[in-house]
C-alpha cells in the first residue's frame, strides 16, 4: 500500500537541514569535512523511524553514523528524533542505496547495517533485496576487506536467501543466530519493527558478514 504524504512533510523536511545531506556525491572521498572528523563511518541502509541509528549514535559518541532512507515521511521522523536528542554524530539522506558507489570511495565506510530490510517476497523481486549479489557488489566497492556488514530480520525466508547469497559472493559469516533476544550477544540497539515483533513473541535472525 502507498503511503500518503503527509502534507507537513516538506516543511518537517526543511527544519532538519543541518542534518540532511542532499548533495552526497559532492562529499565523496571528503565525509571527514562533513562532520568535521576523522572518526570510523558506518552507515545504516532503510533507518525507518530512527531508533536504531540514534541508539547506536548515543553509545558510540566516537563513530559517524549516517543513515539512508529513501521515504520522505518516514526519515523525517528519524530526523527529528536525533535533534531531538541532541545528536550531532549522525547524518541523514533521503536518497536510493542502488547508488552507494556514488556517495562513497573504497574504504570510506567501515560498517553497513541492514535492519529489517523489505523482502520483496516475489521471487521476480529478489533483485531488490539488499542482500541480493547486485548490492553486495556495490557494497564491496565502499568496504575494505575485513569490514562488515550486520543484517537482521525478523523475515526466515530473506535470512535464508541472504544467507545463500553472502556466501555465493565469497563472504565469511560470523555471530550467526536464530534467536537474537535469546542468544549471548551484547549491545543490540532494538529498532521499532524489531520491538513489535518481540513483543509478538517472533524470533530474530541475525548475522554479520566480511569479505
Amino acid at each position: 500500500m502507498r503511503m500518503r504524504k503527509k502534507k507537513n512533510c516538506a516543511a518537517r523536511i526543511e527544519r532538519c537541514g543541518d542534518i540532511r545531506i542532499t548533495d552526497p556525491e559532492n562529499y565523496k572521498g571528503k565525509w571527514n569535512e562533513v562532520f568535521g572528523n576523522d572518526n570510523p563511518i558506518h552507515v545504516e541502509i532503510g533507518c525507518g523511524k530512527g531508533s536504531f541509528i540514534v541508539g547506536m549514535a548515543k553509545m558510540y559518541p566516537d563513530v559517524n553514523f549516517i543513515a539512508i532512507e529513501k521515504v520522505e515521511d518516514v526519515i523525517v521522523m528519524a530526523m527529528e528524533k536525533a535533534i531531538g536528542n541532541e545528536i550531532e554524530n549522525v547524518r541523514f539522506m533521503d536518497l536510493d542505496a542502488e547508488r552507494i558507489e556514488e556517495f562513497f570511495e573504497k574504504g570510506e565506510i567501515q560498517r553497513i547495517y541492514l535492519n529489517f530490510s523489505d523482502p520483496w517476497k516475489k521471487g521476480k523481486q529478489a533483485k531488490r533485496r539488499l542482500t541480493h549479489k547486485n548490492f553486495l557488489d556495490r557494497y564491496k566497492k565502499v568496504l575494505n576487506s575485513g569490514d562488515y556488514i550486520w543484517f537482521k530480520t525478523d523475515n526466515q525466508k530473506l535470512f535464508e536467501f541472504s544467507l545463500n547469497s553472502f556466501c555465493a559472493e565469497g563472504f565469511k559469516l560470523r555471530n550467526i543466530t536464530l534467536d537474537l533476544h535469546n542468544s549471548d550477544f551484547e549491545g543490540n540497539v532494538i529498532t521499532e519493527y524489531e520491538q513489535r515483533f518481540m513483543d509478538l513473541g517472533q524470533p530474530i535472525y541475525r548475522l554479520e558478514a566480511t569479505f
